[in-house]
């Protein structure tokens, strides 16, 4: 029977996605095949692998949390699994399955990545000789704004000796992402921005009114990604109120739709009152 992805990555069903990122790196290390050399950590880096690409993807995890390992296998009784594909890296083999979900089209690929060593690449880098064994390509790195990685960009890379290439950043690629391009890798160093911070392909903001305008109710100009939007502010409007815009997050860079932006209500209270306004809100 195949391992509890629970187990294989010590973690509880309760996890926080961080918690079960954090339980990924440490248990990548512990077991990837060219830092531990015994018998078993081949299948076993393969396995936490596997169970890091199903537990920190909701759609994936949710079907594993009911169906179990039958989620993803072939059959008429999986809600993932049809077709089986194998992938080799220097001396060392992968095999999965993909297939049809009820949930609608499912990509069982490592969140996008081509086989489980991509996932710890993407972590640690490439510095392991089972990931220098595939073709050798130069890698440089390119630095963004928040907005060009959210909305996508062309930009120039300088590949040394006087060679430059432009080149399409996709829209929602994230800090840290590595792309390849037909003969170089680039990593992306995106930088954070003063209104948005960014939670997967969620956005937030935090906007602060007034007191006043929190008890009045008002009117204010929500910033996003492209055009601001303007709402009306309720009377009675409670510190920490979060409103919700559906789709207008970052694009998922795999094309699975749009995260939401969520906007954060902060009540300004005032430090400095005049005698008149203090004496007002004793009476109020």
């Amino acid at each position: 029977m195949k391992p509890d992805f629970y187990e294989l990555l010590g973690v509880n069903k309760q996890a926080s996605p961080a918690e079960i990122k954090k339980a990924y790196r440490q248990k990548a290390l512990e077991w990837h095949p060219d830092r531990n050399k015994s018998a078993g950590a081949e299948e076993r880096f393969k396995q936490i692998n596997e169970a890091y690409e199903v537990l920190s993807n909701g759609e994936k995890k949710a079907a594993y949390d009911r169906f179990g390992h039958t989620a993803f296998e072939g059959g008429g009784t999986s809600p993932f699994g049809d077709q089986t594909h194998t992938y080799r890296q220097g001396p060392f083999t992968y095999t999965y399955q993909t297939g049809g979900s009820p949930f609608g089209q499912a990509d069982f690929s490592f969140g996008g990545f081509s086989n489980p060593f991509d996932i710890f690449e993407q972590f640690f880098g490439s510095g392991f000789s089972g990931q220098q064994q595939r073709q050798r390509l130069s890698t440089y790195k390119i630095q963004l704004d928040f907005k060009e990685a959210a909305l996508g960009c062309e930009k120039e890379v300088d590949l040394g000796d006087s060679k430059k290439r432009k080149i399409k950043i996709p829209a929602g690629v994230s800090d840290g992402q590595r792309i390849r391009f037909q003969d170089f890798y680039l990593y992306l160093d995106v930088l954070p921005d003063k209104t948005f911070q960014r939670d997967g392909n969620d956005i937030f903001v935090n906007q602060e009114i007034s007191f006043a305008e929190a008890t009045l109710g008002t009117k204010i100009a929500v910033p996003t990604l492209d055009q601001p939007i303007n709402i009306k502010i309720r009377p009675g409007t409670q510190p920490g109120t979060l409103i919700r815009f559906k789709g207008k997050g970052i694009k998922d860079v795999h094309g699975r739709g749009n995260g939401d932006l969520y906007l954060r209500l902060q009540i300004k209270v005032p430090t400095h009152l005049t005698r008149a306004q203090r004496q007002a809100l004793k009476e109020f």
